[in-house]
């Protein structure tokens, strides 16, 4: 039936013999029954979640009930669910839509790989050579079930990271829980995580569900775990490696299907030498690790950072900024962010609003300190040399000297010369290239 629909079919004896065959040849779709000999449907549904890129399957049952197609649909991952005795034009429709959604799932990912390559991977941005590593990671990790242990300075972007694996995963669809675990008080925390039955404690007025139960299907992402207390961390072990939870208050535990991602900016191995954290839950949490660099050791990404943070804050605060001038690249590009992504983005927020329409300049940013342009210029004017033309001295030499002169005084550094100089550093260097200048003058 199905070839005579213009499609090569293969058939299967169960669920095994599937398995096997697509090792060989990846099918664009399954059809499957649920009640088969050896590995069942449902089974086979499981294994199939594992996978990076899983065939869409469409599940045959002869017992159709709400309850069966939310089994099969949300639990277990199935395309779709249809009931026999089997109606042929309700199939066709569910396996071209089956074939066109994973056509479209390829081309999304084909496009995130494009704009990956031209530094953006959902919401982050980054052209340095770091960052690009970081995307391979985060593109090779999302697909499949792992814990991942992300860690980096506050303000580098950790939460952005989880929701990105989130996102690149079969669990896309489903719920993205964070909490962090810093803000909880510790009476509290394990009902926020694991949830309470009513009178479980005082003031439990009414039964709660926890975030491990909201994530169901989903994704939890445990901030700030390097500040988990050490009772917690253990009730937390225990639930990683039986994917069950028990209510405080509950007779009975309850089975979840959680991937858990966890973040800090803590050193974890030296708060397992001080027994601050179990070295059995860091091995748990850091199957696959991801560490996000500093600001300061990407200054290559500002650039691009600040154009999407840009968009994002014309749409937020009603405003017409189309970007900025070079002195105010120059003061970004100088600074060294020991806040990290947070922090150039509450400088541009301020900016943005401040400037309301057209470019961003220096007085629509706040002052760095020591690294701001107006600093920089302060220090420039009390420590660098006196400049003497001759008459008869061409712009573009009176310009070669002042850069000259100007990275004499930095011991070479562009980018701090860039900010006394009131330009980019791409424009020094396009200057130097220009008059064939050493770093040094």
């Amino acid at each position: 039936m199905i070839a005579g629909w213009g499609y090569n079919a293969r058939t299967a004896a169960d669920g095994e013999d599937a398995l096997r065959q697509m090792e060989a040849e990846e099918p664009g779709a399954i059809v499957t029954d649920l009640m088969m000999p050896g590995m069942d449907g449902a089974e086979l549904l499981r294994r199939l979640r594992e996978m990076p890129d899983a065939p869409p399957a469409i599940m045959l049952t002869a017992f159709g009930s709400l309850e069966t197609a939310i089994e099969m649909v949300h639990d277990l991952g199935a395309f779709w669910f249809i009931e026999k005795p089997l109606q042929p034009g309700a199939l066709k429709l569910l396996l071209s839509r089956a074939l066109e959604h994973r056509r479209l799932r390829a081309d999304n990912e084909r496009l995130a790989r494009q704009l990956a390559g031209q530094g953006v991977l959902e919401d982050l941005v980054g052209v340095s050579p770091k960052m690009q590593e970081v995307f391979s990671l985060l593109r090779q990790v999302g697909p499949t079930s792992a814990t991942v242990l992300i860690t980096g300075e506050s303000g580098t972007g950790k939460e952005l990271v989880a929701r990105a694996i989130h996102r690149l995963s079969p669990r896309a669809a489903a719920p993205f829980i964070a909490v962090n675990c810093a803000a909880l008080p510790e009476s509290l925390i394990e009902s926020e995580l694991f949830g309470h039955e009513k009178g479980a404690f005082t003031g439990a007025i009414e039964r709660r569900r926890g975030c491990f139960e909201l994530a169901d299907g989903g994704t939890l992402l445990l901030d700030e775990i390097g500040d988990m207390p050490m009772a917690t961390q253990a009730t937390l072990l225990r639930v990683l490696e039986d994917q069950r939870v028990r209510r405080l208050g509950a007779p009975r535990e309850i089975s979840i299907d959680v991937r858990v991602l966890a973040s800090t900016n803590r050193d974890l191995r030296e708060a397992i030498r001080e027994n601050r954290f179990r070295e059995d839950l860091f091995f748990r949490l850091n199957v696959f690790h991801v560490d996000l660099p500093p600001l300061r050791e990407r200054g290559q990404d500002i650039e691009a950072m600040c154009g999407a943070m840009i968009g994002q804050l014309n749409q937020r605060h009603g405003c017409q900024v189309t970007g900025y001038d070079e002195a105010a690249l120059a003061a970004l590009t100088a600074h060294d962010w020991p806040g990290n992504a947070r922090e150039l983005r509450n400088a541009l927020e301020r900016a943005v609003i401040l400037a309301g329409a057209g470019v961003i300049r220096v007085e629509h940013l706040p002052r760095f300190g020591p690294t701001s342009v107006g600093a920089a210029v302060e220090e420039a004017e009390a420590g660098l040399e006196a400049i003497t033309l001759p008459v008869g001295t061409s712009v573009d030499q009176g310009e070669r000297a002042l850069i000259e002169m100007t990275l004499r005084h930095t011991g070479g550094n562009r980018t701090r010369a860039a900010t006394i100089l009131g330009v980019s550093v791409k424009t020094l260097f396009n200057k130097l290239r220009e008059y064939g200048a050493t770093e040094g003058g």
